[in-house]
């Protein structure tokens, strides 16, 4: 699908099934997608249609039934635990829909974990910077709204300074002009980290941000399209 030699990670034919009883469900179809260096891709499609199989799958926390999964020269497929674990913890940032924060510590605390994990990390200061959050450092997760919160989990999340950074529905529980302020300081991190960063969403209010937009469906990515110019978080309309 366009991929260069570069791609930070490679799939090729992904399949996901999930036995109950005799009744197998098949998540992933066969999923082909190439991830470049630096980019910002949107990943489209309704509920139901795998996006969260494929994330889980993508960020090592989950194996695939089969395929090839390629992180730049790591057989992901062929890794042991130990090998995911370390994948996840030192290349992978993660963002989810529900923010995840500990609630008996500070917005600094939260992200200065992450230290904790990696030898690279940005400082919790710089970090919580990034997303435009350095006035709330102190402050407990209880009195931050909803997008201060999900900010936080973004500057958690980019603080190992990943190569990668995947987003699993990050405005889904936000209103939209909340959900706005969360997709700009996404757009901030990946202009000024260059994390390869996966949106992924059904949302199609978003796709207009990204390089690429890669549309989901029935376990397939069934189509694929660039943006010739990508709009900004303040143009979003849903």
């Amino acid at each position: 699908m366009g991929a260069g030699d570069d791609a930070v990670l490679h799939a090729r034919g992904l399949t996901k099934d999930y036995r109950t009883g005799e009744v197998v469900v098949q998540a992933l179809r066969g999923v082909d997608l190439d991830l470049e260096p630096g980019e910002l891709v949107v990943l489209l499609g309704p509920s139901g249609s795998g996006k969260s199989t494929l994330f889980n799958i993508l960020g090592g926390l989950d194996v695939p039934t089969s395929g090839e999964l390629i992180y730049r020269d790591h057989d992901l497929i062929r890794a042991d635990e130990a090998e995911l674990t370390r994948y996840r913890s030192e290349h992978v940032g993660f963002v989810f829909q529900f923010y995840n924060l500990l609630p008996a510590l500070t917005a600094r605390e939260n992200v200065a974990l992450v230290g904790e994990l990696v030898e690279r990390a940005l400082s919790a200061e710089e970090a919580l910077a990034l997303v435009g959050l350095s006035d709330r450092l102190d402050h407990f997760p209880s009195q931050l709204s909803g997008g201060e919160q999900q900010r936080v989990a973004i500057a958690r999340a980019v603080a190992k300074q990943p190569d990668l950074l995947l987003c699993d529905e990050p405005t889904g529980a936000l209103d939209v002009e909340t959900g706005r302020v969360v997709i700009k300081a996404l757009l901030d991190v990946n202009r000024k980290m260059a994390s390869t960063t996966a949106i992924i969403t059904h949302n199609a209010a978003i796709a207009g941000i990204a390089d690429r937009v890669l549309h989901f469906s029935q376990g397939r990515v069934a189509s694929e399209e660039r943006n010739r110019t990508r709009i900004t978080a303040e143009e979003i309309a849903w």
